[in-house]
């Protein structure tokens, strides 16, 4: 064959394969919304930063520089010029309270990431206006005393008797302390010894009598908790404690298109506290189905509880697990492996995560968990040979660190340790697999971009430092995205700025990677997206509280 002949053909492979090219692309449907000349910080596995990325129904089409992107769009797609902004993966909390956290949102004050005094009781006052003489004020959680710069020292009775004369008060801290003024102590049927740092049982209780919603509010209460969610950046979590009847409102909402977050939840089996109640439950065990929702609703682990007796409160100084409680866990964790499920479970101090990984370690010679996805909650306390002996079993890791607002109750009860609560390097360092959460709404505070900031800085809210050990703000963010999607079997869907991926993602109003460190936590959603619906819009919102006040005038 000369070489005419070949050229000719060769110019005929080229021709051929371009036009199949062209029809391809003209026959691809064209994306419904375009966002461009931003900076879009993809968290893939190779970290990429690229300019624009097309939508089409609920997933991500394409992602690539500006001009790639463009060439993309039809006559009917939407485009959003992003000025600049950065962009990043909707954020995962792969352990929140959330369904329980509606029964009480609409009647709380909020005080996560507040970093003063004056300020908190600002909104604390407000509060008691808007309910008139009478009404609660309140906080469940979110927040601890020692997060205020300007004055963290304890909320009295009398201080707020006087500031609050009309109104029941109550100011619940992490599960640790609570500050009541008199109306409150007196419809709460307590007194001054009931108070003060008592640990998370006493608090438990006393703040259970506190008000909750009933039918006629739940939808308003959870559906202005999830607004809030998504103003902070949470597009997915992972959830103990699903009751049914939350779990079938919800799925009411998905049905309406109304539903603005992802919910994986975390289940047991109501194990109890004594052998006659484990008894009972295992042969539920078996009967568990996982994994029979999608990818806004699904029951995906057992958890977080396994055998009542050994669920530690979170600050307390050591833990004792005795051996006959024990062998009831190994009982109900061993029939989970039998069972071949996931689980994740309330996991905290020193004595309890060795006990927990010698059972662990007995469970794997008869049934192997390494690919059972187990997961050990919390973590604030475990060390570098803990770490290894999770590796060895192929475990994971959620960490929830208390420190982000209860740096001073961890600094008051373990001293000079607490500055190694968690080690963030050395569990980064290990090679273990292991992402964010907070257990909020009460034993935590909720908005993600502290924990960021306090995974870079080392300082809790109100900027004491408080950790001695860091990790870079990519590695974080992992942790919030990519990491946490496996921790809600949603690798595949979520947690990257990638095609084929559900489009969750953030327009931020600052660049998370070059804003200075101290300004990490005072980073704010601009746009909030969930399946390519724009869901929080703060732009929006301005708009709609200036039409307000011009109506009101």
């Amino acid at each position: 064959m000369n070489r005419f002949i070949r050229k000719k053909i060769m110019t005929g492979v080229l021709l051929a394969i371009a036009a199949a090219a062209s029809m391809a692309h003209a026959q691809r449907p064209a994306p419904d919304l375009i966002l461009s000349n931003g900076k879009i910080i993809t968290v893939d596995e190779r970290f990429e930063i690229a300019q624009a990325v097309a939508i089409r129904g609920d997933r991500i089409v394409a992602v690539g520089t500006n001009q790639e992107i463009a060439q993309l769009a039809g006559p009917n797609t939407r485009k959003m010029d992003l000025k600049g902004k950065s962009v990043i993966p909707g954020l995962i909390d792969n352990h929140m309270h959330l369904l329980r956290g509606g029964t009480t949102w609409k009647y709380e004050v909020r005080l996560d990431g507040v970093p003063s005094r004056k300020q908190a009781l600002e909104l604390l006052s407000a509060r008691a206006k808007e309910v008139g003489p009478g009404g609660w004020v309140y906080t469940m959680g979110g927040f601890a005393r020692e997060q205020f710069a300007d004055d963290p020292k304890p909320f009295t009775r009398e201080e707020l008797d006087k500031a609050f004369p009309n109104n029941p008060v109550a100011l619940q801290e992490s599960y640790y302390r609570m500050a009541v003024n008199s109306q409150a102590a007196k419809l709460m049927g307590i007194d001054d010894k009931s108070t003060g740092d008592v640990g998370q049982g006493g608090i438990g209780r006393i703040a259970a009598k506190l008000p909750t919603v009933g039918k006629d509010d739940i939808e308003a209460s959870s559906l202005g908790m999830i607004k809030d969610m998504n103003r902070w950046g949470l597009t997915t979590f992972g959830v103990p404690g699903c009751e049914a009847d939350l779990v079938e409102m919800y799925r009411k909402w998905e049905g309406q298109n109304r539903l603005n977050v992802r919910v994986f939840c975390i289940d047991g089996a109501g194990t109890g506290n004594t052998a006659e109640q484990v008894d009972k439950a295992l042969p539920g065990i078996a009967k568990m189905k996982l994994f029979q929702g999608d990818n806004y609703i699904d029951e995906i682990f057992y958890g977080e509880g396994v055998y009542g007796k050994l669920s530690d409160p979170m600050f307390l100084l050591k833990s004792d697990p005795k051996p006959e409680d024990l062998v009831q866990w190994r009982r109900i964790a061993m029939a989970v492996a039998a069972a071949g499920m996931p689980l994740h479970v309330h996991t905290e101090l020193h004595d309890t995560i060795n006990a927990f990984l010698d059972q662990i370690e007995a469970i794997n010679q008869e049934h192997p968990v390494k690919n059972l996805r187990w997961v050990l909650a919390h973590m604030n306390q475990v060390n570098e040979e803990q770490l290894d002996r999770m590796k060895k079993l192929g475990l994971y890791l959620a960490l929830h660190p208390w420190t982000v607002i209860n740096g001073g109750i961890m600094h008051s009860v373990y001293g000079d340790d607490a500055y190694d609560l968690p080690q963030l390097a050395t569990i980064q360092n290990s090679g273990i697999m292991w992402g964010f959460g907070t257990d909020g709404t009460r034993a935590n505070q909720i908005p993600p971009f502290n924990v960021l900031y306090f995974a870079v800085t080392g300082k809790m809210v109100g900027g004491t430092k408080v950790v001695r050990q860091t990790i870079s703000r990519e590695d974080a963010l992992i942790a919030y995205t990519r990491r946490n999607a496996f921790f809600v079997f949603q690798e595949d869907n979520l947690g990257a700025i990638q095609p084929g991926k559900l489009a969750d993602l953030l327009v931020l109003d600052r660049d998370y990677l070059t804003v200075p460190a101290e300004q990490i936590k005072d980073i704010k959603p601009l746009i909030t997206m969930v399946g390519g619906r724009i869901v929080y819009d703060s732009t929006a919102e301005v708009k709609t509280s200036r039409l307000a006040a011009k109506q009101s005038n």
